[in-house]
This record gives C-alpha cells, structure tokens and sequence, in this order.
C-alpha cells in the first residue's frame, strides 16, 4: 500500500511543558456552567486552554470547579487532579473517589454526577 491511500495524521503537537508547582496557581478563565447540571450548591467553572489542535479534535489544558453537585455528559478524557477532591459517579458504571495525583479516564457519553468536596483542579487532555 502507498502512503497516498492513508488519510493525513494529525500533525503532532510542539513539545511544551508546565511546571506541577504552578498547575494550583495557574489563572484560570470563568467558564459557562449550564444552571441544569447544577443539582446542589453553586459551584464555579473556570479553565484554560493550554494547546488545541488545528482541526480541533484534541485539547490540552486545565480545568477547576468549586464544591457542589454537577451532572455532565463526558468527552473521551484523561486527567491528572492537581488538588481538591471529588467523587465522580458514572451511571451504570464505577463510583471514582478522585484527589491529588489521581489519574482517571472517562469515555465520551458516560453520563455523570460530580459531588465536588474541595476545589477540584485537573490537568486534562481530550479527543474530541
């Protein structure tokens, strides 16, 4: 087979690094959180995009919320918590406990409660 009857590979991203001491004090940017995901408490969505690719089907970055219960629908995710504490329960699915150093993967459609304990802060990466 010729490498014509391949589609293009995504290009890879350029190598960069953020140092785990300034992941907890990174600036943040205020997300939109839909008022239907909230179930209780009124917790705050915030984040920052470190790297996206040109098609857009992948992102790097972090992301933090503060204590509440929230529902979502996920992406196909990996992430590392950087501080707080969460448990992430996954319908029809595990019960996560999640705190710092945790690694957890979602798969995209799990649909999720989030019962938010301390601010939680994440370093992610998706395919979209």
């Amino acid at each position: 087979m010729s490498t014509s009857d391949h589609s293009p590979a995504v290009p890879a991203p350029a190598s960069f690094a953020v140092s785990v001491a300034d992941l907890p004090d990174a600036e943040l940017e205020a997300e939109e959180l839909d008022p239907g995901q909230i179930l209780s408490g009124t917790p705050v969505v915030t984040g920052k995009v470190l790297w996206e690719s040109e098609d857009g089907s992948q992102i790097r970055g972090i992301w933090q919320i503060t204590p509440g219960v929230v529902t979502d629908t996920e992406a196909d995710e990996l992430f590392v918590v950087v501080s707080g504490r969460a448990t992430i329960e996954v319908e029809g699915g595990a019960t996560m406990e999640v705190g710092p150093g945790s690694a957890c993967v979602l798969r995209e459609g799990d649909k999720t409660i989030w019962t938010v304990h301390e601010t939680l802060r994440k370093a992610y990466h998706i395919n979209c």
